[in-house]
């Protein structure tokens, strides 16, 4: 304990208090179990050794503008989990201390809602302007005492918005076309990618077609839970 006790001293103080914020542990079907802390939740020894492997509930919000450009973030070098990787718009998880953020519907809208504009400084999103799409399991490390295994809803937004990056959060954004996608994934020197996002914009994926049905997205919601990857050595 001593030396995690060191290692988050040397961490960015503000990102290492949010680690105390409580979120919530689900079973494969999205039901609730518990709630813990996010600091807990990401510990890569919690993740290989408990049992269902620490799955909690978090989003994914993709936000295209109205000329069907996808907004895309660097996460920040403060960053305690991927600093500095390239991702969607905005991840994060609905927390278990917010009553409108417990619904397993509605609650991870209200989370989107309140993180784009934590981490974007955007204020231009309503409730009915997020539409759910479908939900993804998976689990990546980073480094080795961090990861995520992750139960994430899908969201996508289209609209254009006015947006201030939150330094701490954000280090860079870029609008990325449909036709850039493929070189975009394949510049991992450039733009290393998160590995909530390579599954979901990879190629073949999820997210191309959703891409090309923007105007029709009613038809490719789904109410399954798609199983990607798991956490190495935890019999889940």
């Amino acid at each position: 304990m001593a030396a995690l006790c060191t290692n988050l001293a040397k961490l960015c103080p503000v990102q290492v208090g949010l680690l105390q914020e409580r979120i919530m542990l689900v079973d494969r079907s999205d039901n609730i179990l518990d709630t813990t802390t996010k600091k807990d939740a990401h510990l890569l020894r919690n993740i290989k050794e408990k049992k269902g492997g620490m799955l909690h509930r978090a989003f994914s919000l993709f936000l295209f503008t109205s000329d069907n450009k996808l907004m895309v973030q660097q996460r920040s070098s403060e960053k305690i989990t991927f600093p500095e990787l390239y991702t969607n718009t905005c991840c994060s998880h609905p927390l278990s201390t917010i009553p409108a953020e417990q619904d397993p519907v509605t609650g991870v809208k209200h989370a989107a809602i309140r993180k784009v504009e934590h981490e974007l400084g955007i204020v231009d999103i309503e409730f009915e302007d997020i539409k759910f799409l479908t939900r993804i399991i998976y689990y990546g490390a980073s480094g080795e005492e961090w990861g995520e295994h992750e139960l994430d809803h899908v969201l996508i937004v289209r609209k254009d918005v006015k947006y201030e990056a939150n330094p701490n959060e954000v280090k860079d954004v870029r609008f990325v076309r449909r036709e850039e996608l493929d070189d975009f994934m394949a510049n991992e020197k450039e733009f290393p990618v998160t590995p909530w996002f390579k599954l979901i914009a990879g190629s073949d994926s999820m997210l191309k077609k959703w891409w090309d049905n923007l105007d029709n997205l009613d038809k490719l919601c789904d109410s399954e839970i798609h199983e990607f990857s798991f956490p190495p050595g935890n019999g889940l």
